[in-house]
């Protein structure tokens, strides 16, 4: 078997994470382009009743790429109060670290998902780090759409809004649809 979804999922990888966006705008929808507008002083303040900081969800998109990561391709024994998953405290966060470490924890689930033999890999039960066992493909589009969403959130909306919107939901299905794999479950 060829490896057309292993490549597909890897471009949208990269796309929801650093994707450029459009050139003549400077519009992105993706991760890395958004935090690179964002100033210090923006990094950590909330939005007039907002939840949560810049510097918050780029912590929590690092620590879920470490987690996802380690329960799919590695030991699993990872929890999320260990310095490895999130290696600073909300609040203590150096900007430009964290975007050095977020690049970093981004390319290991990376090069995890290129090292798959063949698209037969994909359906391949794997861990979640909540202990259930999912399709490889679906851990690895939870983790794009994850990129995406979190790219775009709007801090005033409450996180229990930002997992199951229409818009999450299509791309979910899309990335699906792509790479072979039959409607994702819940």
């Amino acid at each position: 078997m060829g490896r057309s979804g292993i490549d597909a999922l890897l471009y949208l990888m990269d796309e929801a994470f650093r994707g450029p966006g459009i050139d003549e705008s400077n519009e992105s929808q993706a991760l890395m382009p958004n935090l690179a507008s964002v100033d210090e002083t923006t990094w950590r303040s909330l939005p007039p009743g907002g939840a949560r900081s810049i510097e918050a969800i780029a912590l929590h998109v690092g620590a879920c790429k470490v987690m996802y990561d380690d329960y799919a391709f590695g030991a699993g024994s990872l929890f999320w109060d260990m310095p490895e998953v999130q290696p600073w405290p909300e609040g203590a966060a150096p900007m430009p670290d964290t975007v050095a470490w977020l690049q970093d924890v981004h390319a290991r689930l990376a090069g995890h998902v290129a090292g798959l033999a063949d698209d037969v890999e994909l359906d391949r039960p794997r861990q979640a780090n909540w202990g259930e066992d999912r399709p490889t493909r679906w851990l690895i589009a939870a983790m794009i759409t994850h990129d995406a969403s979190s790219a775009s959130t709007d801090q005033n909306e409450p996180p229990s809004t930002w997992l199951a919107t229409p818009r999450k939901v299509a791309i979910a299905a899309t990335i699906n649809r792509l790479v072979g794999s039959s409607t994702p479950r819940r």
